[in-house]
C-alpha cells in the first residue's frame, strides 16, 4: 500500500533549494516515529539532500539516471538501500504488498504518484504559515475524494491522515 507523508504550507509549498522549509521538531519527531521499520521512496534529488540513506528503514531511491545508480548502489551496498531507474518497475515490484509504503518526496515524485492514482493514505502536516521563498509545492489535492482519519491539533501545525474514499 503507497502512502504520501509530507509538510505543507499554507500555498503547499514543501521545499527550497532541494532543502525542507520547515524546521519544527515535533514534526520530525513524528515522521521518525510512522516511518521507523519501513520502506520510503524518494527521489534523487530529496535523497542528496538528506545525504544518507535514513536509519531504520528501507531506502528506495528512484533516478533515471544509470550512473549514479551504481554509485549510490556500490556506496551504500552495506545499507538497505535500493535504486530504481524507473517508476514503473518499483510500482509493479511493489503495487500489491500490503505493507505500507511510504512516498517521501519531493514534488515530482508526489506528483507521479498521485496521478498514477495509486495512493491510499496521505499523512500531511499543515504547516500554519506561508513560505513566500519556496521553489517546491505539493500538488493540489482534492480533498473531497478523501476522508480524515486523524486530526492533531498543534501550536504552530496540524497534523492529519487522510484515507482514499
Amino acid at each position: 500500500m503507497f502512502s504520501i507523508i509530507v509538510a505543507i504550507g499554507k500555498k503547499n509549498e514543501i521545499g527550497k533549494n532541494n532543502g525542507l522549509l520547515w524546521h519544527i521538531p515535533e514534526d520530525l519527531k513524528n515522521f521518525k516515529k510512522i516511518t521507523k521499520g519501513k520502506m520510503v521512496v524518494m527521489g534523487l534529488k530529496t535523497f542528496e539532500s538528506i545525504g544518507k540513506p535514513l536509519a531504520a528503514r528501507k531506502n528506495v531511491i528512484l533516478s533515471r539516471d544509470k550512473i549514479k545508480k551504481y554509485k549510490i548502489e556500490k556506496e551504500y551496498m552495506d545499507y538497505n538501500v535500493e535504486v530504481y531507474n524507473s517508476l514503473q518497475d518499483f510500482i509493479q515490484r511493489y503495487i500489491d504488498t500490503e505493507e505500507e509504503i511510504f512516498i517521501i518526496g519531493g514534488g515530482e515524485i508526489y506528483k507521479q504518484f498521485l496521478d498514477r492514482n495509486i495512493i491510499k493514505k496521505l499523512y500531511i502536516s499543515h504547516i500554519n504559515y506561508e513560505n513566500k521563498e519556496a521553489d517546491t509545492y505539493f500538488p493540489e489535492i482534492d480533498y473531497t475524494k478523501w476522508r480524515i482519519i486523524k486530526n492533531e491539533k498543534h501550536n504552530k501545525w496540524d497534523f492529519v491522515i487522510y484515507e482514499k474514499i
